[in-house]
């Protein structure tokens, strides 16, 4: 196998359209996004002969806690027709793309000084998926960088059936929403409703103590989306006034809810599930197949975990758990020893 550097936007995203395990951080935009933001990106495509078998986007992080090679839910790899290729060969395959692309960051890493690689993989959590990272020297990372699980859900019913597949409680609130003639959803694709968004994703996180993405954050991805049509942003409001709010991506048949935010002197409204109900009819009518509400933890085992409330909102509207390889740490010099110390103290500071 061999890599070369993809150049043409229809190559990149025209091999990733074939594809079923993959997310927006592996998309085109997402590139384009980071070298907005003043990062340094490779696009990698891992070719069998003249045949890409995997494209992977690297993104070079220069953080305080230091500087490492970043690739965000990949690489991803060519879907294989099972009554062609047996498992066995699978793994191999994947065996070879991942040792290829290992070799060729090792490389990079020596021209740019990075202290380590950091893969957080699309791949399916299974014993043999971690196996592969294991053999060539991988590491479970201390901290996430994106989420290592998603609940996701299928798009291919009608309204009406995935109506009908929402848990009870979830039904009933939206009705409430739905029936209450104060409430009412609008969709924006405005630039400048960023600052609006942005406010409010302030003010939360002052009340829930997090760290919000800047503005230059929400702009710049706004942008990097809103070019092809593939980001919206929802404004619930009531009797007027913006209560929640939701920033949706869709991107190569699949609606992604990125972020969102819910004033809490609305709360007893249900505004937000409406808001996501109008969020899963839009991307139908965009044609998606898949809804990703992004981000999961199970609430079950996990109940104080910052996420397992919104999880379990999420799973009221039906849909299953992805759970993908753990991020995998790559270490190439002593300075990465520092930076998982400090990144352990952190995730354990901030329950997660």
């Amino acid at each position: 196998m061999e890599i070369k550097e993809i150049t043409v936007k229809e190559e990149w995203e025209g091999f990733l359209k074939e594809t079923e395990d993959k997310t927006f951080l592996h998309s085109w935009q997402w590139g384009e996004f980071q070298q907005v933001m003043r990062e340094e990106i490779w696009r990698l495509g891992i070719y069998d002969g003249v045949n890409l078998q995997a494209v992977c986007l690297v993104v070079k992080v220069a953080a305080k806690r230091g500087t490492f090679l970043l690739v965000p839910h990949g690489p991803v790899v060519k879907n294989h027709k099972s009554h062609i290729t047996n498992h066995k060969q699978i793994q191999n395959s994947k065996f070879e793309i991942l040792n290829t692309l290992l070799k060729k960051l090792k490389d990079i890493a020596k021209e740019d000084g990075v202290s380590f690689i950091r893969i957080n993989p699309i791949w399916e959590r299974s014993n043999e998926n971690m196996a592969i990272f294991q053999r060539l020297g991988f590491r479970n990372a201390p901290a996430q960088m994106h989420p290592e699980a998603s609940w996701k859900l299928s798009l291919i019913a009608s309204e009406e059936q995935l109506f009908s597949g929402m848990r009870k409680t979830t039904r009933y609130l939206l009705r409430q929403a739905l029936h209450n003639e104060d409430i009412m959803v609008e969709q924006s694709t405005s630039f400048a409703d960023i600052a609006t968004f942005r406010a409010m994703h302030e003010q939360v996180s002052l009340r829930q103590t997090f760290v919000p993405f800047s503005r230059e954050y929400l702009e710049n991805e706004f942008q990097s989306f809103v070019k092809d049509d593939g980001v919206v942003l929802f404004f619930g409001k009531y009797k007027g006034e913006i209560a929640a709010a939701s920033f949706v991506v869709f991107w190569s048949g699949i609606g992604f809810y990125h972020h969102a935010v819910s004033l809490p002197q609305f709360s007893k409204l249900s505004i937000p599930y409406l808001l996501q109900w109008e969020a899963l009819k839009e991307a139908k009518k965009r044609g998606c197949t898949l809804y990703d509400f992004w981000g999961y933890v199970d609430p079950k085992t996990q109940p104080k975990h910052p996420w397992a409330g919104p999880t379990l909102f999420k799973q009221g509207f039906g849909g299953e758990a992805k759970l993908y390889v753990k991020t995998q740490d790559y270490p190439l010099s002593k300075k990465y020893w520092l930076t998982a110390l400090f990144e352990t103290i952190r995730r354990i500071r901030r329950h997660l």
